[in-house]
Parts: structure tokens; C-alpha cells; sequence
């Protein structure tokens, strides 16, 4: 199978700087016209193939033509079905043929199988498969169609082209040899012509020069016999015509003869199959009457089987009314459950307030878990930073390459549109000068000129949007490179900041790297979400940015178009003025013409004056004309420049839709997950109809049976015992509604079994908060135990204040260093400044830099202009010269015509003169448009060399500033250095200092590394916390997927019986969750006894001591509030089984 526009991929050549001057005329081509070519040889490939389906398909994702990801075209081929289903028509029959074009196509194959003036289609076709000995399983014969599975139709086609193939062969052979024997033959006369050509002058050349011959030859003209014999052989010769015209006439005679007996045997032939047809007619007739009397009985039939349908709607109204009664009872027993429902809800309302207590003692600990995670969350924010401007950097050069793309295509658009324009400029001037009459081109003209001011204010106002979007999008490059240097600028001082961070946090890293090993997962993940959030208040506030940049940039491109229109305006008015003036010397000349024509009765002399002077009013009009269509084509070039930005506004207007529609895609996920939870709640009402569906199946069942009975009404005596039939059923669907019954109060049975078991499980759960009464007495007697431990404690804050105040003195000695080391931190800031400066000269010249090729693109533009004006003023002086010469063509007709001889001359050379003048006058503007032109190229060449020139001094400008700033970043690398290898002194001093107090330290790391194992202790509890967390997330998710099962349960009211096996081996898994959290409970209360052990053994401070006793307090009521919520879910299935079991 083809896919049709694949293998059609168009490719574009980019064009180079001032490739838009050498374009031809009328290649100008607009958007709807490229349309309408697109469209056409898409039909036109259509028409030419046989598609199954069209499907459109995006060859690449970068906009590029000429280029093809096959993985891409593979995918949505695949994903949109295409590959699916040539696959489903490929084991199926998808080639199917009527069997007319199947015999006409492939008789050829066989020329024996079909009798001559065989009709029948079908038996045709199943003969010309028998001879074609194809297996049965390739092919099936329908009833208009004969259908055959893929590839059997080109094999048939293989075999009819190489059936064909030999008899052109043959043909082509008979006709060679027909074709080489009348050659022969025609060779062979011209043989003999020849040689009878060649005696005859041999005998000539002989008797030429022989004296008798000479006499012959002169004496036989004066004979009379000789006369005599050629009116004889003139005689011979009408007698032969005579008789080849009566042999012709007696051929002719048999001919009609044949011909009639011919005409009366297909008489014969049609009068008999007249009978036939009329015998035909009469059985048929015979048959109409059979099937009407058929065709009454079967309507009594039916309305024998209406009104038994009628009988049985009746038995599903009761049937129906049944339901209703069972679904009100459901109703009060839900409300029951309700009732329960709120009685539970109370007592979760006093486990809330001992939450409440729970969750103050949790959010002190997360105030010290924030404490310790600050440092790293800082370090990785930055990391981050650094990240995303390089990505930012990445994406803004992407967007310039895309800038270039488009308007590398753009100046094709305009090359293209240029050629068309040209050819449509020439169409008109073809139409034009078949329009002679004054007063029809008048109108005409008035009419373009209101047209043409209507589409200019129209084209205005889209102008005014298009070209606002387009200089924002123009502006923004240049803000986002100003947005490159401010992020360059901040990553280094980042940097800078990043390295005294990590000075001093290297101090701090050997102490806390074993908290941090245990602490990264989650830290890890909370870190994760947090980046989320703030990439998209990044990405809001860039985009914020950027509108109000946009406003800006459009303002400015508001009051530029402002004065664009205004210019253009003035045009137009000027414009009108000489319009006007034109159609008033129009006036005053018709005006004219009427008085001469008064005259003309009166003086024949003055007919041929009037005439000269409507003639040089026609030339003026005529010139007119040719400055108003002028004017019109300037129009028309600023329109389609117009046209062109509007162009490059709806690109940048669908990229900026293309970055809409992903924010939409987000939404829409979103918005799918709520429609997934309301999915689920709309199952329940599904199951509530799927009741009424079976019902509803019932009824088509029976009216299937009718159906069958109706293509059974044939015979009568049949429908009596599918009567019969149809009772049997009836009395067996009575007994399946019976059996469905006994299965309901089976299954209530059950419920009954389950409830029992549920309140087995309510006895366990009276036993684990006996459990929970023990724990409590457990705490009480550690809360004593760390009472004695305070005492301990206090003893251990005293030794602690004593090795303070030494610690005191050595802070006096550290802060003496530290002053020391903020001078050089002030010597380097005073560095980092005079680079910023050096950013902020380069950041200029870049400025410098943009402006420049500013200029330089509006040059361009101004140079395009006056490309286009030489043009027009071109063809305007080839239009005048062709006018002149028209015009003395008319001159010389005049002189030629006219009598009095004298008055004409004197009268033509007036006319002569003026149009000299004229001519002369025209020649001038030519000559100073010319010049014009002239000094706008001069003009131009010398803007591209000074642009060179500026480019070459920018870019020598630039290499020398990136030289210095390179030397001066040395020379600041070296400072830096220097003041690296100051501080380092600084700090082996600073080493050699605290050698010296080393024992005091060691005994604070003593106390600090009690406080740590303390510490240790509490994030080990804390992360088994988080652990039994996820499990109850885990623990929620598998209830949701047995709250889907509930629902598909309902779905399928017929299969009750094994849903209820399902949600048995589900209470089973829930009972087995329960043993595996009290398994859980208890290994807490083993680590729990371990954490009381460590704390009787240490001798850290009270404070750590208090830590642990509120992590263990949270820790069991988190265990209490699993077995409530595990309960609570316990109670929730059973009510639910309980409702599938009533319904």
C-alpha cells in the first residue's frame, strides 16, 4: 500500500544576502494561491491513485522541509490505526470487484470458459475461477461482489499483463510482416516502372537522331487516320467507364439484397423474443398475485404476534414494579447503615483532639530537622540556578537559529509573490486595452480607486496587530541576549559566593556526613517537589517579564506604524487631488464634444477639427489612465508588503499558540484525573442500570425470535409450533428469574456469615487497645526513670558552663583572625567590581552592535523600495513609447484620409507638435527617475560597503576588548591566588592555635558526640515514622483498587458468586495486613524496650532524653491511629458487601 505525500518532500533552497533584486516579474505569488497549488496536486495525486484513507502526518518536529524521521512517520502511522488495520484488511478480503468489471478485466485469462451470450455475472465469474483453478479459501462470491484476500488481485494482474504482453506481441508481429510485404511489393512496382522507363528512353535516344523518324513525326499531325484512331480509343475508354459504372451498380444491388434478407431474419429473431417476453410478463404477473395473497396472511401473523407482545410488556411492567419494591427496600437498609455510620464518626471525633496533641510534639521535631537541612537545601538551590541558566542560554540561541529559518523563507515568499504580481500586472494591461469606450473606463477606475481605499484601511488595521507582534517577537532576541549577560554576571557571583560557602562548610561536613547518608532520601524527594515549585514561579515570573518588555516594544511599534499611515494617507490624498482634476478636464472635454457634434451639421470643416481634438483628449485620457494604473500598482506593491509582515505575525502568533496549547495539555491532565475520580462515582449509577439492561436484553431476545418466525412465515403450519416454542421459553426464563431469586438469599446468607466474622474481628481489635492500656503504664514508669536522669543531667550543664567559658577566650582570639580576613575580602570585592564594570562596557557594544544591523535592515528595505519604482517607471515609459507609436500610426491614417489637403497638414502638425512635446516631457521624467534610481544604487553600494566596514571595525573592536578583559581575568586570577595562599597562612596559624586548646575540645566533642548518638537515635525513629507512612499510602492504594473491584462487581451482576469469592480472599489479605502491622507494632515496641535500654546506659543530657520520650509517645499513637484508620477500612468493606449482597 502507497501512503500518498511521503514520497512528495519539497525542498528549499536558503537564499543569500540580496537575492530579492534579481527576482523576476510576476513570480509574486500570495498565500491563498499556494494554497490552491498544494490543493490541486493533492486531488490530482488522489484522482491518479486508489486510496483506502488519508491520514496527515508530521515528517519531522523542527519545520524543516526536505527532511524525514522514519521513527516518527512509524509511530503515528501506528498509533493513529494505519498499520492495524492494513493489517485486519490483509486477513480479511479487501480487494472486492463487481462481477461485471470482473469478467471484462480478466476474461482474457480464460477465453473458453464463457459460452458466447452468456449474461448471468455470477455464474460467469464462478466458471472463470474454475478454470482459473484458484484455491477456494483465497476468494468468497457474494451477491453483487466477488471479495478475494491481499495479493490474489496482483497475481491475476501479473498474469492478465503478461496475457496481454504476448498478444501485442503477436499483433505487432502480423503487423510488421503486413507492413514489410506491401513495402515489398510497392519496391517490386517501382522495379518494374523502372525498367519499362528505362527501355522506353533507350528506344527514344535511339529514334531521335534517325531522319525517318523526323519525316514521321511532321507528316503524321496532317493525317487524318491518325485523328480517327484516337477518337476511337476516346470512344474505348467511355465504354469501359460505362461498364465499370454498371458492374458497380449490380455490386450495390446484391449488396441491399443481402442486407434486407439479413433485416428480415433479425425481425423474425425479435418478433419471437416478443412472445417469449410477453409469456415472461404473464408469469410474472401471476407470481405478483401469489405474493400479495402471501404477503396478506403473513400481516395477519403479525398482528397476531403484536398483540402477544403487547401481553408480555404487561408481564415486564410487573416484573418491573417487583424491582422497584426491592430497591426501596435497599434503600431503608442503606439508611440503617448510615445511622451506624454516625455513631462511628463520634468516636473518631475524640480521636482527633488526642491527634492534635500528637502532631505539636511532631512539629517540634521538624523544626530541628529544618535546622539541619538549611545548608544543604541552600548549596542545591544554587546548583540549580546555575542549571537553568545554562538551559535558558541553550534555549535563547535555539530561538535565533529559528529566527533565521523564518526569514530565510520568508524572502522566498516574497521572490515567489513578485512573479505572480508580475503576472497578473500583465493580464491586466491585456484586459485593459480592450476596453475603448471613455465613459465605462471612468467608472471602472472609480470603482478600483473605493475598492482599493477600502482594502488599504482594512489592511491597516490587520497591519497595525501583525506588525506590533512581529517587532515584539524582533525585540524580545534582543532582550534575551541582554538577559544572557545579567545571568553570566549572577553565576559568577554565585560561583564566588558558592566557594566561601563550601570554605565554610568544610569545617562543618566531617562532623555531620554520617546524618546526612540517612537523611537523603527523604531529603532527596521533598527537594524534588520544591524544585517543581519554584521552575514554575521562574517560568511565571520570566513570563511576566516578558509581557511587560512586549508592551513596551509594541508601544514604540505603535507610534512608528502611526507614522507610516500617515505618509501613506498623504499619498492617497495627493492621489484623489489628481484623480479629481482628471475627472473634471474629463468633463469639460465631453462637454466639448457635444458642442462640436452640434456643429457638424453645419460645416464639414469643423467635423475634421473636432475629431483632431477628440483624438488629443483621447491621448490625454489615455495617459491618465496609464498614471492612475501607476498609482494603482504602487498600491498594490505596498499592500502585498503589507501582506508579508501580516504573514510573519501569524507565524509568531501560532508559536506563540503551539506554547498555550502545552500549558492546556497540563491542565487537561489535570483535569483528566478528576475526571477519573468522577468516572468512578459514575460507576455506581451504571451498576444501578445495568439491572434494567438485562432486562432489556430479554426484550430483544424475544424480538429476535419474531424476527425469526417472520422469515419462517412461508410455511404455516411451522409457526404454530414456534408458538409452542416460544411459551417453553418463556415458562424457562420464569424458572431462571426463580433460580437468580434462590442465588439473592444465597448470598444474603453470607453477608450473614461475613458479619459474623467482622465482629470476631472487633474482639481482637478490644484486645489491642488492652494492648495500647499496657503501653501507656510502660511510659509512665520511663517518665520517672528520665525524672532521675535530669538530676544527672544538671550535673553535666555545669561541667558544660566551665568548659564555656574557656571556649570564650578562644572566640576573642578567632574574631581578631576574622578582621583580618574581612580586609581581604573588601580587597577582592573591589576586584569583582571593576570587572563588573568591564561586563557592562562589552553589554554596549553588543547594544552597538544590534544597532547597527538595524540600520543596515531598514536600508535594505529602503533600497527594495526603489528597486521597485525603477521597475514600474520602466514599464510606465515602454507603455508611452507603445502609446506614440499608436498614436502617429492614427496621424499618418489621418493624413492619408482627409481631402482638403492644406487645412490637415497644417491642422496634423499642430497635433504633431504637442504630442512631441509631450513625449518630450515624459522623456524627462524618465530620464529623471533614472537618475533617481541611479544615485539609490550609488547610495545603496556605498551603505553596503560602509556596513562591511563598520562589521569588520565591530568584530576587531570586539576581539581586542575580549583580549584585555582575557588579561585582566588573569590578572584577577593571580590576586585571587595570592589571597588564596594568604588565607591558607591564615589558617595554619589559626590550626596551630587551636592545637593548643585541643583538650578542652576533645571534651566537648565527648558531650557533642553524645548529643549526636542522641540525635541518631531520634532521625532512625523519625525514618521509621516515614516508613509506616508510606506503608499506610501503600495500604490506601490497595483499598482503592479493591474499592475498582467493588465497582466492577457491580457491573457484573451475573457473576455474583465470584465477586464474592474475590472480595473473601481480599477481607483475608486485609486480615493478614492487620497481623503484619501488629507484627510491626511489636517490633516498634521491642525498639522502644532497645531505645529505654540506651537511654538507662547513656549519660547525654535531659534534653535528648525528652526527644525520645516524645518520639516513642508519637510513635504509638501513630500505631494507634494505623489500627483505627485498618478498622475503620474493615468496617467500610463489610458495609459494602453488605450493600452488593442486597442489590
Amino acid at each position: 500500500d502507497r501512503i500518498v505525500g511521503l514520497d512528495q518532500v519539497a525542498g528549499m533552497a536558503e537564499t543569500a544576502f540580496g537575492a530579492a533584486y534579481k527576482t523576476k516579474k510576476g513570480m509574486f505569488r500570495t498565500v491563498g494561491q499556494l494554497y490552491k497549488e498544494s490543493l490541486t496536486k493533492l486531488m490530482a495525486t488522489l484522482r491518479n491513485t486508489n486510496p483506502n484513507f488519508v491520514r496527515c502526518i508530521i515528517p519531522n518536529h523542527e519545520k524543516r522541509a526536505g527532511k524525514l524521521d522514519p521513527h516518527l512517520v512509524l509511530d503515528q502511522l501506528r498509533c493513529n490505526g494505519v498499520l492495524e488495520g492494513i493489517r485486519i484488511c490483509r486477513q480479511g478480503f479487501p480487494n472486492r470487484i463487481v462481477f461485471q468489471e470482473f469478467r471484462q478485466r480478466y476474461e482474457i485469462l480464460t477465453p473458453n470458459a464463457i459460452p458466447k451470450g452468456f449474461m448471468d455475472g455470477k455464474q460467469a465469474c464462478e466458471r472463470m475461477i474454475r478454470a482459473l483453478e484458484l484455491d477456494p479459501n483465497l476468494y468468497r462470491i457474494g451477491q453483487s461482489k466477488i471479495f478475494f484476500r491481499a495479493g490474489v488481485l496482483a497475481h491475476l494482474e501479473e498474469e492478465r499483463d503478461l496475457k496481454i504482453t504476448d498478444i501485442i506481441i503477436l499483433f505487432q508481429a502480423v503487423c510488421r510482416g503486413y507492413l514489410a510485404r506491401k513495402a515489398f511489393a510497392k519496391k517490386q512496382q517501382q522495379l518494374i516502372a523502372l525498367k519499362v522507363l528505362q527501355r522506353n528512353c533507350a528506344a527514344y535516344l535511339k529514334l531521335r537522331h534517325w531522319q525517318w523518324w523526323r519525316l514521321f513525326t511532321k507528316v503524321k499531325p496532317l493525317l487524318q487516320v491518325t485523328r480517327q484512331e484516337e477518337e476511337l480509343l476516346a470512344k474505348d475508354e467511355e465504354l469501359l467507364k460505362v461498364k465499370e459504372k454498371q458492374s458497380k451498380v449490380e455490386g450495390e444491388l446484391v449488396e441491399m439484397e443481402r442486407k434486407q434478407q439479413q433485416l428480415v431474419e433479425e425481425k423474425n429473431i425479435l418478433a419471437e423474443q416478443l412472445q417469449a417476453e410477453t409469456e415472461l410478463f404473464a408469469e410474472a404477473e401471476e407470481m405478483r398475485a401469489r405474493l400479495a395473497i402471501k404477503k396478506q396472511e403473513l400481516e395477519e401473523i403479525l398482528r397476531d404476534l403484536e398483540i402477544r407482545m403487547e401481553e408480555e410488556e404487561e408481564r415486564n411492567q410487573v416484573l418491573q414494579n417487583e424491582k422497584k419494591k426491592m430497591q426501596a427496600h435497599v434503600q431503608d437498609l442503606e439508611e440503617q447503615l448510615d445511622e451506624e455510620e454516625a455513631a462511628r464518626q463520634k468516636l473518631q471525633l475524640e480521636k482527633v483532639t488526642a491527634e492534635a496533641k500528637i502532631k505539636k510534639m511532631e512539629e517540634d521535631i521538624l523544626v530541628l530537622e529544618d535546622q539541619n537541612s538549611k545548608f544543604l537545601k541552600e548549596k542545591k538551590l544554587l546548583e540549580e540556578r546555575i542549571a537553568e541558566s545554562t538551559s535558558q542560554l541553550a534555549e535563547e540561541e535555539e530561538k535565533a537559529k529559528n529566527l533565521a529559518k523564518l526569514k530565510n523563507k520568508q524572502e522566498m515568499m516574497i521572490t515567489d509573490l513578485e512573479e505572480r504580481l508580475k503576472k497578473e500586472e500583465k493580464t491586466r494591461q491585456e484586459l485593459e486595452k480592450a476596453k475603448r469606450k471613455l465613459d465605462g473606463e471612468t467608472t471602472d477606475l472609480q470603482d478600483q480607486i473605493a475598492e482599493l481605499q477600502a482594502q488599504i484601511e482594512e489592511l491597516k488595521l490587520q497591519l497595525a496587530k501583525k506588525e506590533e507582534e512581529l517587532q515584539a517577537a524582533l525585540a524580545r532576541g534582543d532582550e534575551e541576549v541582554l538577559q544572557k549577560n545579567n545571568t553570566l554576571k549572577v553565576v559568577r557571583e554565585l560561583q564566588a559566593q558558592i566557594a566561601e560557602l563550601q570554605e565554610d562548610l568544610e569545617s562543618e561536613k566531617a562532623s555531620r556526613n554520617k546524618a546526612e547518608k540517612q537523611k537523603r532520601d527523604l531529603s532527596e524527594e521533598l527537594e524534588a517537589l520544591k524544585t517543581e515549585l519554584e521552575d514554575t514561579l521562574d517560568t511565571t515570573a520570566a513570563q511576566q517579564e516578558l509581557r511587560t518588555k512586549r508592551e513596551q516594544e509594541v508601544a514604540e511599534l505603535k507610534k512608528s506604524i502611526e507614522e507610516e499611515t500617515r505618509n501613506h494617507e498623504a499619498q492617497i490624498q495627493e492621489m484623489r487631488q489628481r484623480q479629481a482634476t482628471a475627472l473634471e478636464e474629463l468633463s469639460e472635454q465631453l462637454e466639448q464634444a457635444k458642442r462640436f457634434k452640434g456643429n457638424l451639421e453645419k460645416n464639414k470643416q469643423s467635423l475634421e477639427s473636432d475629431n483632431k481634438e477628440l483624438a488629443t483628449e483621447v491621448k490625454s485620457l489615455q495617459q491618465m489612465k496609464a498614471e492612475s494604473e501607476y498609482k494603482r500598482k504602487k498600491l498594490e506593491g505596498q499592500v502585498q508588503e503589507l501582506h508579508t509582515k501580516v504573514l510573519e505575525g501569524d507565524r509568531l502568533r501560532a508559536d506563540m499558540v503551539e506554547k498555550s496549547s502545552k500549558l492546556q495539555n497540563e491542565l487537561e491532565n489535570v483535569s483528566s484525573l478528576l475526571e477519573e475520580a468522577e468516572k468512578k462515582g459514575i460507576k455506581l449509577a451504571k451498576d444501578a442500570a445495568s439491572l434494567e439492561s438485562q432486562l432489556q436484553d430479554t426484550q430483544e431476545l424475544l424480538q429476535e425470535e419474531t424476527r425469526q418466525k417472520l422469515n419462517l412465515s412461508s410455511r404455516i403450519r411451522q409457526l404454530e409450533e414456534e408458538k409452542n416454542n416460544l411459551q417453553e421459553q418463556q415458562e424457562e426464563e420464569e424458572e431462571a428469574r426463580k433460580a437468580l431469586e434462590k442465588q439473592i438469599l444465597s448470598l444474603q446468607s453470607q453477608l450473614v456469615e461475613a458479619k459474623k466474622k467482622v465482629d470476631d474481628d472487633v474482639g481482637t481489635i478490644e484486645g489491642l487497645e488492652e494492648v495500647k492500656k499496657k503501653l501507656l503504664k510502660d511510659m509512665e514508669s520511663l517518665g520517672q526513670r528520665l525524672e532521675e536522669k535530669g538530676i544527672a543531667h544538671e550535673k553535666l550543664e555545669k561541667t558544660k558552663n566551665r568548659l564555656q567559658q574557656e571556649l570564650d577566650d578562644l572566640m576573642v582570639d578567632l574574631d581578631h583572625q576574622r578582621q583580618i580576613v574581612s580586609n581581604l575580602e573588601k580587597k577582592q570585592k573591589k576586584f569583582d567590581q571593576l570587572l563588573a564594570e568591564e561586563k557592562n562596557i562589552s553589554a554596549r557594544n553588543a547594544e552597538e552592535r544590534d544597532r547597527a544591523e538595524a540600520d543596515a535592515r531598514e536600508k535594505e528595505t529602503k533600497a527594495l523600495s526603489l528597486a521597485r519604482a525603477l521597475d514600474e517607471a520602466l514599464e510606465g515609459r515602454d507603455e508611452f513609447e507603445r502609446l506614440n507609436k499608436q498614436l502617429r500610426a492614427e496621424m499618418e491614417d489621418l493624413m492619408s484620409s482627409k481631402d482638403d489637403v492644406g487645412k490637415n497638414v497644417h491642422e496634423l502638425e499642430k497635433s504633431k507638435r504637442a504630442l512631441e512635446q509631450q513625449v518630450e516631457e515624459m522623456r524627462t521624467q524618465l530620464e529623471e527617475l533614472e537618475d533617481e534610481l541611479q544615485g539609490t544604487e550609488d547610495a545603496k553600494l556605498r551603505l553596503e560597503v560602509n556596513m562591511q566596514a563598520m562589521k569588520a571595525q565591530f568584530e576587531r573592536d570586539l576581539q581586542t576588548r575580549d583580549e584585555q578583559n582575557e588579561e585582566k581575568k588573569r590578572a584577577l586570577v593571580k590576586q585571587v591566588r595570592e589571597l588564596e595562599a594568604e588565607l591558607e597562612d591564615e589558617r595554619k596559624q589559626r590550626a596551630m592555635a587551636v592545637a593548643i586548646k585541643k583538650k578542652l575540645e576533645m571534651d566537648m566533642k565527648d558531650l557533642e558526640s553524645q548529643i549526636e548518638a542522641a540525635n541518631k537515635g531520634r532521625e532512625d525513629a523519625i525514618k521509621q515514622l516515614r516508613k509506616l507512612q508510606a506503608q499506610m499510602k501503600d495500604y490506601q492504594r490497595e483499598l482503592e483498587e479493591a474499592r475498582a473491584s467493588r465497582d466492577d462487581i457491580f457491573a457484573q451482576s451475573k457473576e455474583n458468586e465470584k465477586k464474592l469469592k474475590s472480595l473473601e480472599a481480599e477481607i483475608l489479605q486485609l486480615q493478614e495486613e492487620l497481623a503484619s502491622s501488629e507484627r510491626s507494632r511489636r517490633h516498634a515496641e521491642q525498639e522502644r524496650d532497645e531505645l529505654a535500654d540506651e537511654i538507662s546506659n547513656s549519660t547525654s543530657g535531659k534534653s535528648a532524653l525528652l526527644d525520645e520520650k516524645r518520639r516513642l509517645e508519637a510513635r504509638i499513637a501513630q500505631l494507634e491511629e494505623e489500627l483505627e484508620e485498618e478498622q475503620s477500612n474493615m468496617e467500610l468493606l463489610n458495609d459494602r458487601f453488605r450493600k452488593t449482597t442486597l442489590q
